[in-house]
């Protein structure tokens, strides 16, 4: 009796067994290897506060920030986070602050912007003092704010303002002179007026550049915060952080600074997602 042995194929591998894996890869990349950095950052300090280098004041250990962080949470010992005021009143106060000054700077910018790359010799005339207001650091006019307009709220949104307008307007000011000319005759030629052309051309064209300007004028408002928040700063994380700093109360300037780099972190997500909303055609055109 003879017997014929089929050869079986190999079960080929559906389409529907490759999409988990396709899934998951892009998860693992973009959660695993940040969650995977704090690890080895923060083993790194463990290691560096133990080896006894440095004094604590300098190298705290992490358990000790963590210990400041829980403290500025909530009311210890009859005492009310620091200075009175919970960490999150110190966030909620300087983010407030960031979003006045970010939407006078960042409007401004953009407007001045459409009109600096619509019009050349407005763009000759303002763009040396767009270049040296971008040059200067915060706390080289932030004395003059406080002579000007006083203590309070006013030196600070001004502060963070001037330094938001700059990215803003520079961005957009090249987004828009680098409008495709081919649409903006194609435009011209189909009867267009110059209001309309700016609105369906030129605006749609230069909104990747712009929204990449709104970003660094954020950025660059977070970095004045500490600078702004100098005098009358508390409630504020600018001003915990000038505080802690008097007293060499290096856990709390680290809590600061953390919560000023989370939260800057977040608020870029956020403007990314706006951006895919607002722009989805950038990098496939």
């Amino acid at each position: 009796m003879s017997t014929s042995v089929e050869a079986k194929e190999p079960t080929p591998v559906s389409e529907s067994n490759r999409e988990p894996r396709r899934r998951w890869a892009p998860s693992v990349t973009t959660v695993g290897l940040p969650v995977l950095s704090v690890i080895a950052f923060l083993v790194l300090w463990q290691v560096a506060a133990a080896s006894g280098t440095w004094s604590e004041t300098f190298v705290p250990f992490p358990s000790t920030v963590w210990h400041a962080f829980v403290n500025t949470m909530t009311t210890h010992d009859g005492v009310r986070g620091y200075q009175g005021y919970l960490l999150w009143e110190h966030l909620y106060m300087t983010l407030r602050r960031v979003l006045v000054g970010v939407i006078i700077g960042v409007g401004l910018g953009v407007i001045l912007g459409l009109a600096m790359g619509s019009v050349s010799w407005l763009r000759s005339l303002l763009e040396p003092w767009l270049t040296f207001l971008r040059a200067l650091p915060p706390l080289a006019y932030f004395f003059l704010l406080v002579i000007w307009l006083g203590i309070d709220e006013a030196p600070k949104i001004t502060l963070l303002a001037l330094a938001a307008l700059p990215p803003a307007a520079v961005a957009t000011t090249a987004a828009v002179v680098a409008a495709p000319v081919g649409l903006v005759e194609a435009a011209r030629a189909l009867g267009a007026s110059r209001a309309q052309v700016i609105r369906d051309v030129v605006v749609p064209s230069a909104l990747p550049e712009t929204f990449t300007g709104i970003r660094l004028s954020v950025g660059m408002a977070y970095s004045s915060v500490v600078a702004a928040e100098l005098f009358n700063g508390i409630p504020g994380i600018g001003g915990m952080v000038k505080d802690a700093s008097n007293y060499n109360n290096t856990p709390v300037v680290l809590v600061g600074i953390f919560a000023i780099g989370f939260s800057g972190l977040i608020i870029d997500g956020l403007l990314r997602a706006a951006e895919r909303r607002a722009v989805p055609w950038r990098g496939k055109v």
